[in-house]
C-alpha cells in the first residue's frame, strides 16, 4: 500500500447517512498519484455519494477525507485547488462559445490572465475540440461536451482528477483518447479515480480497482494481480462440430460442479477457469478428437470479481 505522502486521495471510515438510508457504512478508499484507480459498484452501492463527498459537495456524518493532504473539511480550498471534478451530468452555458466557457472556469481557478488564452488552445487540442473555436457550447453533440467537461475538469492542472462515468456518450474513437489521456495523466503524476460501468474499458485504462458494495469497501486488488493467470473466467470455445463439442465436454465437466458449459450462439461457454485449466481442458478436447477451431476469454477478471461481489442479490 502507498505511503500516506504518495496518496492524492486518502478517506477512512467515511459514513454517510440520509434519513433511514445508510449510503456510505464506513468506507475506506485511497488512490495513489501517478495510478488510475476504479472505482467499481452496482447501483446504489455509495458511489456517487462518495464521489460527491471526494469533491467537497457533500459532507461526511463521519470518518476523515483528504485530497493532496488536506482534510476537505477543516481545508476545503486547499483541497478544491488541487482538484479537478467530472461529474455524470454537468451542466454548460449553451450561450458562451467554447472558448468562452474554458475561460470562465480559468478565471474562477485564478489562472493569470497571459496564460488563460494559451491554456485554453492546450486544452481544447488535447481534447480533439480544437476545431470547435469560437463556436456556440449549444452546437456540441453530447460527446463533444463530455470531453468539454474533461478540458474543463483539467482546466487548472489538478493532481488529483474525479471522473464520474466519464465515457458517456463517446464514440469508439473518442474513448480510445480517453484512455489514452488518462494513462497519459497517471504518467505526468496524477491521481485518477474513475468511476464507470463499462468493466472492459476500466480494466484497459486502471492500475487498481476498488469494489464497492452496500456503503462498504468490497475489495482493493491490483488490476495485475486480479487480471493474472491465477484469475477465475469464463472461456468461449468454437468447433467445427458443436454437438460433439457439446458430448465431450458433458463428459470432462461431470464431477466439477464448480464448472459449467452453456450454448450460445458461435459457441459454448465453459468456466470458470484459470489459463492453466483452460488450456488442460483443450488438450482433452483435442485428445477426445474434438475439432476446436477456438479457444479465447469470454469474459474479464474484473467482471468475474464483480459477479462474485454481486453474486447475492440474485
Amino acid at each position: 500500500m502507498a505511503a500516506d505522502g504518495d496518496l492524492g486521495i486518502e478517506a477512512r471510515g467515511v459514513t454517510r447517512r440520509f434519513g433511514p438510508v445508510e449510503a456510505l457504512r464506513g468506507l475506506d478508499i485511497s488512490v495513489p498519484y501517478g495510478q488510475v484507480t476504479a472505482l467499481v459498484g452496482a447501483n446504489g452501492a455509495g458511489k456517487t455519494t462518495l464521489l460527491l463527498i471526494l469533491a467537497t459537495l457533500l459532507a461526511p456524518d463521519s470518518g476523515t477525507v483528504r485530497i493532496a493532504g488536506h482534510d476537505t473539511l477543516t481545508r476545503p480550498a486547499q483541497a478544491r485547488d488541487a482538484l479537478g471534478w467530472m461529474p455524470d451530468t454537468f451542466g454548460v452555458y449553451d450561450q458562451l462559445t467554447v472558448d468562452e466557457y474554458l475561460v470562465f472556469f480559468a478565471d474562477a481557478y485564478g489562472l493569470p490572465k497571459q496564460e488563460r488564452a494559451g491554456r485554453v488552445r492546450a486544452l481544447l487540442s488535447l481534447v480533439h475540440l480544437e476545431d470547435h473555436l469560437g463556436r456556440p457550447v449549444h452546437a456540441l453533440s453530447r460527446g463533444q461536451k463530455q470531453r468539454l467537461g474533461m478540458a474543463r475538469a483539467l482546466v487548472h492542472r489538478p493532481r488529483v482528477l474525479l471522473l464520474d462515468e466519464p465515457a458517456s456518450g463517446l464514440d469508439p474513437r473518442s474513448r480510445i483518447e480517453l484512455r489514452d489521456l488518462l494513462r497519459s495523466l497517471a504518467a505526468d503524476g496524477v491521481a485518477v479515480l474513475v468511476s464507470s460501468h463499462i468493466l472492459s474499458e476500466l480494466e484497459e485504462i486502471a492500475d487498481r480497482v476498488v469494489l464497492v458494495d452496500r456503503g462498504r469497501t468490497a475489495g482493493d486488488h491490483a488490476m495485475a494481480e486480479l487480471a493474472g493467470a491465477s484469475a477465475r473466467v469464463a472461456w468461449r470455445i468454437r468447433s467445427l462440430e458443436p454437438e460433439r463439442l457439446a458430448t465431450a465436454l458433458a463428459g470432462l465437466l461431470d464431477g466439477r460442479p464448480s464448472m459449467r458449459a452453456t450454448a450460445l450462439p458461435g459457441g459454448t461457454e465453459v468456466g470458470p477457469l484459470t489459463e492453466a485449466e483452460a488450456a488442460g481442458l483443450l488438450a482433452e478436447l483435442v485428445r477426445a478428437d474434438v475439432p476446436v477451431t477456438g479457444l479465447a476469454p469470454a469474459g474479464s477478471a474484473l467482471e468475474s470479481a464483480y459477479l462474485a461481489m454481486t453474486e447475492t442479490r440474485r
